[in-house]
This record gives structure tokens, sequence and C-alpha cells, in this order.
């Protein structure tokens, strides 16, 4: 079985990355999505791993390299000096773009490349699919652009546990919504079916302290797992997405996980650690052998 890569990060513009263990984590980055194919890299075996991910040595291919977007930012990624080895785009092996090699499958490209990272750019319904083949691949490092994802496809890590994965409710971050946690958790609290809860918030408005609040009130049993984005935003700076909008003093990442945590939520730091999380306190409710 190929191994699995232990972090998930997850930005609000919807960019994944699943990279080796033993690589620090994600340190902040440009809004260019190839800004992560940069700076120092993978060195030879017997030296360090670098601090971010990857440099000039770095061997990367592009999933889906045909396509408009594939084209276009491997071209950018080539203007900028990462060493781009090929592309992947099924059924085209064989043929070459913008002079690389392309090939069916990732295995294939890493074979024949000696790649050791990968950046994918292909349509939502098969974002999954090329992330997967990535990782069973055994990449280092594996970056996807991908915009929209269906929400079924993120969340994985539940069942990755063992824990299977029933419904996702993607609320949004605007400020003024049609639903909202409390909504949700009114439902989910009292479904005989919903075994467990994972609640994934950001920084500004005051959705998630509503939220602890409802669930403190229940007193429910049910395990209740929490990540909260925004920890590292700058205080006192107006964030873009609309909903990452800290004012007055509220709406903070410290704020709201404090305030879960008092609300007997596990909140974690990372996106990657959910369905872990989960699973220890299944286990420690006896929920679980």
């Amino acid at each position: 079985m190929a191994r699995q890569a232990s972090r998930i990060v997850k930005s609000l513009s919807s960019t994944i990355c699943f990279h080796n263990p033993h690589i620090s984590p994600l340190a902040p980055s440009s809004s260019s999505p190839y800004s992560l194919l940069q700076s120092r890299s993978f060195a030879a075996a017997s030296s360090p791993p670098p601090a971010v991910f990857v440099d000039k040595n770095t061997r990367v291919i592009c999933q889906g390299i045909t396509g408009k977007n594939g084209t276009f930012h491997t071209e950018q990624a080539i203007e900028y000096g990462t060493k781009m080895v090929g592309g992947v785009t099924p059924k085209k092996g064989g043929t070459e773009h913008l002079g690389l090699p392309v090939f069916n499958t990732v295995a294939e490209a890493k074979a024949e490349t000696k790649a050791n990272a990968s950046v994918i750019y292909v349509p939502p319904p098969f974002a999954a699919a090329a992330i997967m083949e990535a990782m069973e691949a055994e990449l280092d490092l594996v970056v996807c652009i991908t915009e929209g994802i269906p929400q079924h496809d993120m969340v994985f890590q539940t069942t990755a546990v063992g824990l299977g994965q029933s419904t996702c409710v993607g609320i949004g971050g605007d400020p003024f919504n049609g639903t909202n946690f409390v909504d949700c958790l009114k439902k989910f609290l009292v479904d005989p079916q919903t075994e467990g809860i994972i609640l994934i918030g950001e920084i500004g408005g005051t959705a998630e302290e509503d939220a602890a609040a409802l669930i403190k009130e229940s007193g429910t049993q049910k395990p209740i797992v929490a990540f909260i984005a925004g920890l590292t935003a700058p205080p006192g700076r107006r964030m873009g997405h609309a909903g990452a909008i800290v004012s007055g003093g509220k709406g903070t990442a410290q704020d709201k996980i404090k305030t879960l945590k008092a609300a007997g939520v596990t909140v974690v730091e990372s996106p990657a650690k959910i369905g872990a999380a989960m699973l220890d306190v299944f286990k420690e409710r006896g929920l679980v052998n």
C-alpha cells in the first residue's frame, strides 16, 4: 500500500498541498500558485530537505499539462525557473507539449523523468482522482490548484481512518448567508445517523461562537472536531476574503478556538489532523475499538 501524505493545506482560494511528513509546514507564500514551485529544494537523499518544499533541483510534472490552465502555468513555471520535466494527460502519452514529454499516468511520468513533485490543473470532477494518483505514485509533494472541488472529495479524512462519511454542507464565508452553523448543527445534533460532527470555520464574524453556544447548550455527547482557518492572519489587517474580516476586536481565531474548546469541542491546528483527531475522540469515548 502506498504511503499517505501527512498534511493537507487548504487555503481560502482552494489550493491543496499534499506533502511528505519529513518536510516542514507550509510557509506563507504569495498569491501566485507557482510560488509554491520555487525556493530551496529536495536535495539528494543524503541532504536535509528544504524548508519550503522545492528549489531549482526539484523535478516537477504537471497533471493536465495540455489543458488551457496547465499550459499557461507550466509556461510561467518554466519562465520562473522551476525544473518542469514532463506532464500527464490521459490518452496523450507519447506526445510532446511545450517541449516536454507527455505521459498517460503519473507512475509512467515518474519512472521516465524521476519527478518528485506534481502540480495539478484539472477540472473539479477529476481533481480528487488526480491527487490520489500522484499520492499512489509516492511523489514527495503534490500541489492542486483546482477551484470548486466537490466537498465530498475534499473532506475524505474520516473515510481514510475508517469512520465513513455521510453529509457535507458548504456554508461559505459571506457576511450574509442563507444557512449558518447553528442551522446545520440543529439538524446534525438530533439526527440519529450522525455519530460525529466536523466544523471548519475561519476568522471574522461570530458564526463559530454562536455554534459553540449551541453545542454547549445542547449537552451533546457526539464527538465534534473543529478547525479554524486564519490563525496566522496579521492583526488589524482587513483580509480579502468576504468572511475573513476581523473588526472591533472580535472574530479572531484565538477567540473562536477558546470558545469552541470551552464547549467541549476538539480543535485541531491543521486541517490535516481532522480525521485522526475524530478517530482519537471516538476511541476515547469507546465508540470504536
